[in-house]
């Protein structure tokens, strides 16, 4: 159990951060694309813990204004997010500002890191993560007794997906280190023409609100170290038909998939007669005709989604779920693609199965990774992160995979209703393969 029985944040100061220079006129409309409209408007949420920055000395007014100025610096280059989101139509890129707190928490680093419980990492986000209105991105800069420091951020999925997130966390991270010089060696400027890509459209009968649940969702961290992911793979190696071996998100998406329908559903006929899918994130820059570079920003993702066939003499024991997640993930492709931007159709299905959720005929589970992101690359001048975290979130029967800090490890962090966790996180094959080990390691905590 955690050393801190409750961990208590009080906020010292908040204010709105305006861009260092103003946005030129012929830029003040940014256009939200077709899936910018489709996103659901929930902040995306990210702490990054960073040990003192000298011993003994607390984050100084010096190094607070520079974080101010510096993001300052880098809402120049991404102005959208300085802006008001109106109408889920487009952003009025008028300087508004950013959201920033500052904050005190009445603990050491090291104890927090002990065993960080997901919901407490909301503490160090500003606001709820479905309180957006019409804000695109918020901060929360949070000193330690000890003088470690919490940066949390959160961006609206309306603005951007994780790629284009983990973009800004390190272009504000390289500007801050770099003293705003020598930045455009070090900081590649993002795009914004992904309206242009994927034009915005009526979205008459559609929810983005559809499947945000505020009460009852319980968050859980579970880590997998490299040998039990070998394992996992390796199980789901030895009857498939494909020769190459599921990669390390593959094979755990299914593991957690399975361990779940085994823990949480019945053999009832009712749950026979619900469609049980599976999604994951899928980044579409990379299957675009021709490639998309990297700083295309938006939500330039969408999600494969797999109807795994399901065996009703063992529930959860889908033999084939991963050759159905792999077949899904390659059916999103170029021409796929191509799809999304000419027709209707994805919207159609989207409104569907928005209505099939709501009344409960589907079961979704989805999965996201930020597996290989580069979001321990994040040096604001005081070394890299000794932790990154994300926060419980308001959607059930959703993972997120992160690479853990060290030995190629994965954190899934999982968010389930109340009750199906209660039973998920008993399971004894899921527990044979759950590391024991908090975090950080020994060896860092002792410098923190």
């Amino acid at each position: 159990a955690s050393i801190i029985s409750h961990l208590l944040i009080q906020v010292i100061s908040e204010e709105n951060i305006k861009p260092s220079s103003p946005t030129p006129p012929h830029l003040r409309h940014y256009q939200l694309s077709f899936l910018d409209q489709i996103a659901p408007p929930v902040f995306m949420p990210l702490v990054l813990f960073f040990p003192n920055l000298e011993a003994h000395n607390s984050l100084t007014n010096l190094h607070k204004l520079q974080l101010k100025k510096s993001v300052s610096e880098t809402l120049t280059r991404f102005y959208p997010l300085a802006g008001r989101v109106k109408d889920n139509l487009f952003i009025d890129c008028n300087d508004d500002g950013i959201h920033y707190v500052e904050a005190k928490a009445n603990c050491q680093l090291v104890e927090f890191l002990e065993d960080p419980v997901p919901a407490e990492l909301n503490k160090f986000l500003p606001l709820e993560l479905d309180d957006v209105n019409d804000l695109a991105a918020v901060v929360q800069v949070t000193s330690f007794n000890c003088g470690g420091i919490a940066i949390g951020l959160g961006m609206s999925h309306k603005v951007a997906d994780a790629l284009s997130f983990v973009m800004f966390l390190n272009s504000w991270a390289a500007i801050n280190n770099t003293r705003g010089e020598n930045c455009e060696i070090m900081v590649s400027r993002p795009r914004f023409d992904s309206a242009t890509l994927f034009p915005p459209k009526a979205l008459t009968g559609f929810e983005p609100r559809t499947g945000i649940v505020k009460d009852n969702i319980v968050a859980k961290r579970f880590v997998f170290d490299a040998p039990a992911i070998a394992a996992v793979r390796a199980k789901y190696t030895e009857n498939s038909e494909y020769s190459r071996r599921p990669t390390r998100v593959e094979a755990l998406s299914a593991f957690i998939w399975t361990r779940f329908m085994a823990t949480t559903q019945s053999k009832s006929g009712q749950d026979q007669r619900k469609l049980y899918t599976v999604l994951h994130a899928v980044n579409l820059r990379t299957r675009m005709d021709p490639p998309l570079p990297e700083n295309y920003f938006g939500n330039i993702s969408r999600v494969a989604i797999s109807v795994p066939s399901m065996d009703t003499d063992h529930p959860g024991e889908c033999h084939g779920i991963v050759n159905q997640v792999r077949d899904s993930i390659k059916k999103v492709n170029a021409d796929f693609v191509k799809e999304l931007r000419e027709n209707e159709e994805h919207l159609n299905f989207i409104k569907e199965r928005a209505a099939r959720v709501t009344k409960g005929e589907v079961v979704s589970f989805s999965f996201t990774s930020l597996c290989r992101f580069p979001i321990y690359e994040a040096d604001f001048g005081w070394g890299k992160p000794v932790w990154v975290g994300s926060a419980r979130l308001i959607f059930m029967n959703l993972v997120t995979f992160f690479d853990a800090k060290s030995g190629n490890g994965i954190e899934a962090w999982i968010n389930l209703k109340g009750e199906d966790m209660a039973k998920f996180e008993c399971d004894e094959e899921l527990l044979a393969l759950v590391s024991p080990s908090s975090l950080p390691n020994e060896k860092t905590s002792a410098n923190i």
